[in-house]
């Protein structure tokens, strides 16, 4: 019926769809001071070198155009320009005069919180003044068609209402050839370090949460939005079905988080 369909899920609690984007935006502007903290209870810390590994793969070059969306705080971003920087000084000592005629790589952080952008913009304004902050939606991207090289979204398309309009405004505002790569949470495959992260996730995240950010409901939350995620497979699946080609996934610690890569061509 009408009202199933507009049902979804937050965590493992059954609400509307409006409900849901109110609700993960409470979470995570209860959590914006603390994002980095949340990362490294929800991985041990390893999400440090997994946001490492997704600008590796990415292989960030001068002049290139990034829409970085659920950035957050801009811990994908600043990564970003930091190696298109190194790019800079690699490409054969590149002069002012070449520099000049290479338009200059920027990174655009869109996120739907206002508390996670104005944290982000205090820590980096600064350094990274290549950096720009958009409040908006995954869903609904206030930018036009074929805009961005590349598209990132790091450890936020879980709590998306709708994942594959997401995946389509990535594909629109992607030029032909661009990028989109997806950091997530994902499914472990081998069966006894699948048992051992359940008891990690639901029996110490909460805590740890309670105790270092004094907020256990929003750690529960993100772990049950983890187990809710699709799988790898299914993911890659919807992936291809927003129009993206040559879709591929590595596994990361044998799936506890995966990174998925697709191309607009």
């Amino acid at each position: 019926d009408v009202l199933r369909e507009h049902n979804t899920s937050f965590g493992y609690e059954k609400v509307s769809e409006d409900e849901k984007a109110e609700k993960v935006r409470q979470v995570f502007s209860r959590v914006a001071e603390k994002y980095d903290l949340m990362n490294d209870a929800m991985s041990a810390g390893i999400h440090r070198l997994w946001k490492d590994r997704l600008i590796s793969v990415l292989g960030p070059l001068p002049g290139m155009q990034l829409i970085d969306v659920a950035g957050g705080t801009g811990d994908i971003s600043t990564r970003f320009i930091q190696a298109v920087r190194y790019q800079e000084l690699q490409v054969n000592g590149m002069d002012i005069a070449d520099s000049m005629s290479v338009e200059r790589a920027r990174a655009h952080v869109v996120d739907i919180n206002r508390e996670m952008l104005e944290a982000g913009k205090r820590r980096n304004d600064l350094l990274y003044p290549d950096i720009s902050w958009t409040q908006g939606d995954a869903e609904e991207l206030p930018f036009g068609d074929n805009q961005f090289d590349a598209y990132t979204i790091a450890f936020g398309i879980r709590n998306v209402t709708h994942i594959d309009m997401a995946l389509s405004e990535a594909y629109r505002v992607l030029k032909p050839g661009g990028r989109f790569l997806c950091l997530e949470f994902s499914r472990v495959e081998n069966p006894l370090l699948r048992s051992f992260y359940d008891s990690y996730s639901f029996q110490v995240i909460p805590v740890m949460g309670l105790l270092l950010a004094r907020d256990w409901k929003s750690y529960q939350y993100l772990v049950e939005s983890i187990r809710k995620f699709p799988c790898q497979e299914l993911f890659k699946d919807m992936i291809q079905a927003a129009g993206f080609k040559e879709v591929t996934y590595e596994n990361l610690m044998n799936g506890v988080a995966a990174i998925h890569s697709g191309f607009k061509l």
